[in-house]
């Protein structure tokens, strides 16, 4: 891997033969865009711009982007707006789980802008639309993503007091790098607050991604590989950093498939419980395949 440091100046990186996205081509996939649609739903699959959305939509999944569709950061790597945030939607917890209850799903990925306008950071709405959500099938599987609440204690304990089976918070990219590929984030927060939610909650599945190709040293993967497991950190996904606009952060590098499979075979022998490898793999990705919990009461 490339130890350079980023420069957004870099010439972006030609894009391999490997890094190919299937487009629509069954009706589920447009029954679904019309559900999101009509029940006035943010998806991180579009907002996101993810590669893997059309495959996802063509199996009936999404994965539900709540609070608004406006972040109150601007990091280098994402493509979701950054703007002044519109006021939360009180009924956005039920056309969730309406929503939820027309797609049939057993296994639910709920994610979040980062509200930083906001006291808690939106952390009574992620615990309100879990409710909505578990009040419409209690047997849901109910995985969060959630932002850091700048490492605050009250909203985490929010989030972790509504039982999410799964609690996802990324690491997005190594120590050196993580000025630079996110705003206002800090490595060791992350990690803190990772730790701190499997304490909170000894049950709860802790969960994180890294992304790959930004510039990272495969030495600083594999520290931050032992600094989530110091974390606790059950499940990992690794995936390639794909640039969404020119504005936004180079591909430094892309990673051939058999890296990531030995990457996420290094993993595994870290003691991470699951670990998707990838090259269009990301952290919701084909998530209820490798949910290791069972319903809660």
């Amino acid at each position: 891997m490339s130890c350079s440091k980023i420069d957004p100046a870099l010439h972006q990186a030609k894009k391999p033969e490997w890094i190919k996205v299937r487009l629509p081509s069954n009706p589920v996939f447009f029954s679904t865009k019309g559900l999101i649609s009509d029940l006035k739903l943010h998806t991180v699959c579009e907002s996101a711009q993810c590669p893997n959305r059309w495959e996802c939509w063509s199996q009936g999944t999404a994965t539900f982007m709540i609070a608004g569709e406006r972040c109150t950061r601007a990091c280098g790597f994402c493509a979701v707006d950054t703007a002044k945030p519109l006021a939360l939607e009180e009924d956005e917890p039920q056309r969730v789980a309406e929503a939820i209850r027309r797609l049939n799903l057993k296994h639910v990925v709920i994610t979040a802008v980062a509200r930083d306008d906001l006291a808690d950071g939106g952390a009574e709405h992620f615990a309100r639309t879990i409710e909505a959500v578990r009040a419409v099938d209690p047997a849901m599987i109910i995985e969060v993503l959630v932002p850091d609440f700048n490492g605050k204690e009250g909203p985490l304990q929010t989030v972790i007091n509504a039982r999410p089976h799964v609690f996802n918070h990324n690491l997005e990219t190594v120590e050196r790098l993580t000025p630079l590929v996110r705003s206002r984030a800090k490595y060791r927060l992350s990690l803190d607050f990772l730790k701190r939610a499997k304490q909170l909650d000894p049950e709860v599945v802790t969960k994180s991604g890294i992304m790959l190709g930004l510039g990272e040293t495969e030495n600083e993967l594999f520290q931050a590989m032992d600094d989530l497991r110091e974390a606790d950190v059950q499940i990992l996904t690794l995936g390639q950093y794909l640039r969404p606009t020119p504005q936004h952060l180079p591909v430094v590098e892309y990673i051939r498939p058999e890296t990531f499979d030995l990457y996420g075979e290094i993993a595994r022998n870290k003691g991470f419980e699951y670990v998707a490898s990838g090259p269009l793999v990301r952290s919701s990705y084909h998530a209820a395949d490798y949910n290791p919990v069972k319903p809660r009461a």
